[in-house]
């Protein structure tokens, strides 16, 4: 995507916006919900966005939501784009790209992933602490734009320390236990084989999703600060799988919504700035 093509955007939302927001919130599949929670909401539809892409999937609105939430100024996609939708990294990625020319400093990236660490269970939140790109591919390939980034972006602390640390601290304050690892991204839509998840797990991955990454890279690629959590609706052990479907997975994801909504806004609360 051009410079031009993201001004438009840009230009189109602050169009209907007052301000601008400082938080980027990406809601992950049947996470949407919090988007309902901000206040003084000005909901604009993707399909209403110059050269925004339309979400395709069951748990995904296909809207931002841009207002307050806990005192903060937010703007929130209520669906993400998906590699596997047969969108390019460009276009799965572009929205992060209009969070931060519309002044977003921070990303909460979240999402329904497997849990291939067998210490987890289903409905655990966790706190992601790097990840592995098996996607077989990266939204920085092409020409960069180098007034967005360098052209080789460091990922070796891709999710922001001071954040982990932070959230770390957030969570003790809720008395609920908050999971940490390593989130394996990969491109899907086929959920893993059995040998496939062996593979993942000694490699290093302690969940397994089709998100996230992508919108890390570009997030890290224009200095923002970023936090990652992952709710894990189902367990994907090879050696003991027994199978899951999309529908499963959601009904996970609406169980979790309490405590994944809790966590969110206590974040945003107790932060004196934007976080």
């Amino acid at each position: 995507m051009t410079m031009e093509k993201m001004k438009e955007a840009v230009d189109f939302i602050q169009s209907k916006i007052n301000g601008n927001p400082l938080i980027g919130l990406i809601l992950g599949s049947g996470l949407g919900d919090l988007g309902e929670e901000i206040e003084n909401a000005v909901i604009i539809s993707y399909d209403q966005i110059p050269h925004f892409p339309t979400s395709t999937v069951a748990g995904h609105k296909g809207q931002l939501v841009v207002g307050t939430l806990e005192g903060k100024s937010v703007i929130a996609m209520q669906g993400r784009f998906h590699y596997y939708e047969g969108y390019s990294m460009e276009e799965v990625t572009f929205p992060v790209r209009v969070m931060k020319l519309l002044g977003c400093e921070s990303l909460i990236v979240t999402n329904a992933c497997g849990g291939m660490n067998e210490a987890f269970k289903p409905g655990d939140l966790m706190l992601i602490d790097d990840h592995i790109n098996f996607t077989g591919a990266n939204p920085l390939i092409g020409p960069n734009i180098e007034e967005l980034g360098p052209r080789f972006p460091d990922m070796s602390h891709a999710y922001s320390p001071h954040l982990k640390e932070y959230a770390m601290k957030v969570v003790q304050k809720l008395g609920f236990t908050l999971q940490r690892g390593v989130y394996a991204g990969v491109s899907g839509p086929t959920y893993m084989s059995a040998a496939e998840l062996i593979m993942l797990r000694k490699l290093g991955g302690d969940v397994v999703g089709m998100s996230t990454i992508p919108e890390v890279i570009i997030a890290r690629h224009m200095g923002m600060n970023i936090l990652g959590i992952s709710c894990i609706t189902d367990m994907a052990i090879g050696e003991t799988i027994e199978g899951i479907t999309h529908e499963e997975v959601m009904k996970v994801a609406a169980r979790a919504k309490p405590q994944f909504k809790a966590f969110i806004r206590a974040l945003l609360k107790d932060r004196d700035k934007s976080i």
